[in-house]
């Protein structure tokens, strides 16, 4: 390195966005991923034992991919180079590949090679990295927010540890905002810059689970707020709300009037009133609420409110999800519209909830309730001498596909736990169930 790249290095470093900066190095640093790398886990037994192996990070951005990737390269003894997918080709590649022999031929030195959103590489990219990765010329560490058994080759998947970030809590949210405003060598601590309780609160909300979000917005507070009379520079509600672009709804500290919101919404289309659930759909997408958390309550309603009222409700709920994850705001709404008003106007039913809360606390009280015998598996060895199987009534013999047969155990032959309502399908259902029984043969 020359006198102009070393100075070149030392200001990038020390103007580099503070999620940058505060980027940790060693795994004692990072925040959050204990199903990952706690102590007792496979990768952080790996990562201080230096033995790592290849592996792909997938997971939502700013969860920590590239701060993994980066501990790896300050605790390991190999070699490690990176290079990001989305501007590399084959020849940064084929470069990358010629020194990492160069290492193991000449120093003994194993090479890492870290591949940043490794699903822009496309079929061909992948596949040269296939017998490298085979080899041993190069361990590889792949980060991607896209899923790898989609988009990665099934041949590097094979050969590689899927590791899966979580989105941060929000305590873990707060822990990183603290030390960035305390930490006065990496962080702004020597701004001396204090947040607002309620200020932190709505920040690691708001964020969902992605750090450099909060922390580029706590950077962006501190350096543009003027200081108060105290001397200090007060990060309050406002200038969080502004920093991340995101407006404030009465977003209190405890959290109650989110989930007031939540639960209105949920209500609302229990109630078949569309334009309620719209209105609170608004309410919740205007204060950055999570569009996939959104999702997930819908889907819920779809099944416990709906039910088979019209079983297309929780279709058009879940195919809403799965769009809403691969589109993302603003077009988002449009989708998550579509199946609140579609599961605000769907006939209701809470029928399949209460028949498996019945049938749980059934299972609940009568634990050595007996399968009937000819309901038992009669394909594995000695069952037919056990009698398993024995009796049956395959009900495709018999007129109308149904032939009158207890399958209850004894102790509760007689007990019903789905009770059709009568609304919308369930009253074909309940019409359906009434003929094939009234013809049943004995």
């Amino acid at each position: 390195m020359d006198l102009f790249e070393y100075m070149r290095s030392n200001t990038m470093e020390k103007e580099s966005p503070l999620a940058s900066r505060l980027r940790p190095t060693t795994l004692e640093e990072v925040v959050g991923q204990s199903h990952i790398i706690g102590k007792d886990k496979l990768l952080y037994r790996a990562i201080k034992a230096d033995k790592i192996s290849s592996i792909i990070f997938y997971g939502p951005p700013g969860t920590g991919k590239t701060t993994l990737a980066r501990v790896i390269a300050n605790t390991t003894s190999a070699v490690f180079t990176q290079i990001n997918a989305t501007s590399a080709g084959k020849k940064d590649m084929e470069e990358e590949i010629t020194k990492a022999k160069s290492n193991m031929g000449m120093y003994g030195k194993k090479t890492i090679l870290f591949i940043d959103e490794i699903h822009r590489f496309n079929k061909g990219q992948q596949d040269y990295l296939l017998p490298f990765v085979e080899d041993g010329t190069i361990i590889l560490i792949g980060a991607t927010t896209e899923n790898p058994y989609f988009e990665v080759n099934s041949a590097l998947i094979s050969r590689s540890i899927i590791f899966e970030l979580k989105s941060l809590e929000q305590e873990d949210i707060k822990k990183l905002i603290l030390r960035a405003l305390t930490d006065k060598e990496k962080g702004m601590g020597a701004y001396n810059a204090v947040i607002d309780e309620e200020a932190l609160d709505f920040l690691s909300h708001i964020a969902n689970g992605d750090a450099r979000s909060a922390l580029n917005a706590i950077e962006l507070g501190v350096l543009t707020t003027e200081r108060s009379d105290d001397g200090r520079i007060h990060i309050t509600l406002d200038v969080a709300s502004e920093c991340i672009q995101k407006r404030v709804i009465r977003y209190d500290k405890t959290g109650d009037n989110h989930y007031d919101t939540i639960s209105a919404f949920i209500k609302s289309m229990r109630g078949s009133d569309p334009d309620a659930a719209i209105y609170y759909l608004a309410r919740m997408l205007y204060a950055g609420e999570s569009i996939t958390f959104i999702a997930r309550r819908i889907m819920i309603c779809a099944a416990e409110d709906v039910s088979n009222a019209d079983p297309n409700a929780l279709v058009v709920a879940t195919a809403a999800a799965q769009a809403v994850e691969r589109i993302g705001m603003p077009e988002a709404k449009i989708i998550l519209a579509q199946a609140v008003s579609y599961v605000a106007c769907a006939p209701k039913s809470n029928s399949a909830c209460s028949a498996i809360e019945v049938a749980l606390e059934a299972v609940k009280n009568e634990k050595t309730a007996s399968i009937p015998s000819y309901l038992m598996d009669a394909h594995y060895g000695g069952a037919k001498e056990l009698g398993h199987g024995l009796g049956y009534k395959y009900a495709h013999n018999y007129k109308n596909h149904y032939v009158k047969q207890q399958y209850l155990p004894d102790e509760l032959k007689d007990r019903v736990f789905y009770q059709p309502s009568g609304q919308g399908y369930e009253k074909k259902i309940i019409e359906h169930l009434k003929r094939i029984r009234e013809e049943a043969e004995e």
